[in-house]
């Protein structure tokens, strides 16, 4: 009976630690701080070095390891998983895709178009343009 009023005193309540939301421990944080530098330091020396002829190719490897490394941001720092909240980390997660989604597509666009119309012609005839 003493060991009930000790949790309430604390802020616990009758449910124990089972509903209280996730927290990661040292070792979760080092994992995906580790994650991330190496997702990050992967796509720099890519681009540094030339590694691929074809940009395309390093474009892609580029954008995959970003997508990895949303998942590792919401995985060891945002703790997120299928366990939490009762549906609200789907819907977050749902959010998150959609607004990745929205900015990676709207940049390409603009990227895109901005090449095509600002760009002078590389055939060396500027008084086309």
């Amino acid at each position: 009976m003493a060991g009930h009023a000790h949790h309430d005193a604390h802020g616990h309540g009758a449910h124990g630690h089972g509903d209280a939301p996730a927290h990661g421990s040292r070792k979760d944080y080092v994992i995906g701080f580790l994650l991330s530098v190496l997702l990050t330091a992967i796509p720099f020396a890519l681009v540094m070095t030339n590694a691929f002829a074809d940009t395309r190719i390093t474009a892609s490897i580029v954008m995959l390891c970003a997508v990895v490394q949303i998942v590792v941001h919401m995985i060891y720092f945002l703790h997120m998983n299928t366990k939490s909240e009762s549906g609200w980390t789907l819907m977050a997660l749902i959010f998150t895709v959609v607004l990745v989604g929205i900015v990676i597509a709207g940049s390409l666009w603009v990227m895109y178009h901005m090449n095509v119309n600002m760009m002078p012609q590389m055939s060396g005839d500027m008084g086309a343009m």
